[in-house]
């Protein structure tokens, strides 16, 4: 069961439809004082955000957190790049396996815990058409068979 999975205050589906997630990582974030009061008000999106690692540092890129409404003149910028924080040793292991073919830093969804906002990464592999393809016929024979099942009975 990935972690923070109760309290997602936004979460990225289209993540597990493009990539095989294999591993996953909860990173804190550093962040402005009107980014949190927005992302405690879940005006946060991740549709298009990625992370990279650059000088041993992991920053998040393209995150769209919403401006606060009252906050005038010390609002963030929506869009501006991030650091997340996480230990030394995940890094490293996040380093090794970035450098493989195809395999990418996708954040799946941000949550609060203990008051703090958080990110679930998740390292994915790339799916190509194909096994997209098979993974909704999946799906849909699943659906055909519980669906059968229930009638059934």
């Amino acid at each position: 069961m990935p972690k923070g999975k109760g309290n997602a205050i936004a979460q990225n589906r289209k993540a597990s439809h493009d990539y095989f997630i294999e591993e996953t990582f909860e990173a804190g974030m550093v962040l402005q004082g009107t980014e949190i009061k927005s992302i405690r008000a879940k005006r946060v999106n991740l549709k298009d955000s990625f992370a990279t690692i650059r000088k041993g540092e992991v920053f998040l890129h393209n995150m769209h957190i919403s401006p606060y409404e009252q906050g005038n003149r010390y609002n963030h910028e929506p869009t501006r790049t991030r650091k997340l924080l996480l230990h030394r040793k995940e890094i490293d292991r996040l380093i090794g396996a970035t450098q493989q073919e195809g395999y990418s830093l996708v954040p799946l969804k941000v949550y609060i815990k203990n008051g703090v906002a958080k990110v679930l990464l998740g390292l994915g592999k790339g799916k190509k058409k194909y096994d997209k393809r098979q993974v909704l016929k999946e799906k849909q024979m699943k659906r055909d068979i519980d669906r059968a099942l229930k009638e059934r009975y």
